[in-house]
């Protein structure tokens, strides 16, 4: 074994890595380029590529209206069941469809009419603010008759169970957590927060956008009863992939669908002028499903399914964990810190590391004029460089080269060349 901390050592964990074949299933053209933002947006799988392109030149450009018969028309249902087959639900308990914006509405919407009389919704201050949006709005919409309750975290980085337990109550309608948090990581114990909400009766909706392809999730050994969660992430379906949701099997005559939608209709091409629902999960879908958008999905889950959910957790956790290694040896000296919870059982699949310069550092990291790498991680909001390990497709070697042309930014000050100025997206 290598020294740690070496290049020679990061090379010999790649040599040892069960999933370093899945890497060159991937586009990766630029390897002086090291991508670290999987969390924000997956990379390029070479067949989704090809499957894209077939969406568009074969049964677009050659089928036309003919391919929705032959694939498109069930491909909703068909995603659903390979996801589901990903986070622990049965097949006719998850579809793809719309954002997670809107399908959070939609459960949220139904859960809180399905426990009319409750007035309280629990969620916590690391939830990702597009979550509290759609809870904010649906709440103005239902005639303000529903509170929203935030859980604080002690530290930004994580939360205690026990005030938890406290907050929840026989008022508490939904109980709605993003199941890794966006900045930190931090994985809440899904079983735990199930069975505390359903000891006083209450709803669970979980978000599963940054756990959904990289942690373990059992949606039904824990007794969840909605989630939701996007497909561009580690799941790897691209910008403008749908998300999807899941309805507990036996929920989903007990909850309505707000946005009733021709496709969520018994049989949509009938043309019935009075709405009839659809029975089981179907329900829930709502306008046309964008089929060239959900091309690419569907061998990008298969790379999941092959991979395995057990493997692709046991690198995440490795590769977070030398990142960590490495970050307290080469940076704690610099004024960086580790933002994100320490045991790795704890954490999702992202590090973050904080400090009051981290916008000026991501600008260094993203210089091809600083270095032999360019590094791509982002910023959130005030002080958080967020780094993503996709396990299918980062290495060891270049988690080791990410961190070796940080601790040379912050050594230097190299970031003070930069303006303070912001990106509109960072």
């Amino acid at each position: 074994m290598k020294q740690p901390g070496t290049l020679e050592h990061a090379r010999e964990l790649d040599l040892s890595d069960p999933l370093a074949r899945f890497r060159q299933q991937f586009v990766i053209r630029d390897p002086s380029l090291i991508y670290l933002d999987g969390n924000s947006l997956g990379r390029l799988p070479v067949k989704a590529a090809k499957a894209i392109e077939r969406s568009v030149s074969e049964q677009w450009g050659e089928q036309l209206i003919r391919s929705w018969n032959q694939e498109w028309y069930t491909q909703s249902a068909r995603l659903g069941r390979m996801i589901a087959g990903i986070i622990g639900a049965q097949p006719d308990e998850v579809i793809v469809s719309d954002s997670t914006s809107v399908n959070l509405y939609k459960l949220a919407f139904g859960a809180l009419q399905a426990m009319e009389g409750r007035t309280e919704i629990i969620s916590d201050d690391m939830n990702f603010p597009s979550d509290l949006y759609i809870l904010q709005g649906l709440i103005r919409q239902l005639g303000d008759r529903n509170e929203l309750r935030l859980l604080e975290s002690p530290d930004g980085v994580s939360a205690e169970m026990s005030s938890l337990a406290r907050m929840i109550s026989s008022r508490t309608a939904l109980v709605t957590l993003s199941h890794v948090t966006y900045k930190s990581a931090y994985l809440y114990n899904m079983k735990q927060v199930t069975d505390l909400a359903h000891k006083h009766g209450a709803l669970i909706l979980w978000d599963l956008s940054h756990s959904a392809g990289v942690v373990p999730v059992q949606l039904a050994q824990c007794g969840a009863d909605l989630a939701v969660g996007c497909t561009y992430k580690y799941l790897n379906g691209g910008p403008g992939s749908p998300a999807f949701l899941y309805v507990r099997k036996a929920l989903q005559e007990r909850l309505e669908n707000p946005i009733q939608g021709w496709f969520g209709e018994q049989n949509p091409f009938e043309f019935r002028m009075q709405f009839r629902k659809s029975e089981g999960i179907r329900k829930f879908l709502t306008g046309t499903p964008p089929v060239i958008s959900s091309a690419g999905l569907e061998p990008a889950l298969s790379m999941i399914q092959e991979a395995g959910i057990g493997p692709i957790r046991e690198k995440s956790m490795a590769l977070t964990g030398y990142v960590c290694t490495l970050a307290q040896q080469w940076l704690s000296g610099e004024g960086m810190q580790t933002g994100s919870p320490a045991p790795p059982e704890q954490r999702g699949s992202h590090i973050t590391l904080k400090h009051p310069e981290a916008y000026r550092i991501s600008k260094a990291l993203t210089d091809p004029s600083v270095g032999d790498f360019v590094v791509i991680p982002d910023f959130r909001e005030p002080d958080n460089l967020r780094f993503g390990f996709s396990p299918l497709y980062t290495s060891y070697e270049e988690a080791y080269h990410a961190m070796r042309k940080l601790k040379d930014i912050l050594a230097g000050k190299l970031y003070l060349n930069y303006p303070m100025s912001r990106d509109p997206v960072t």
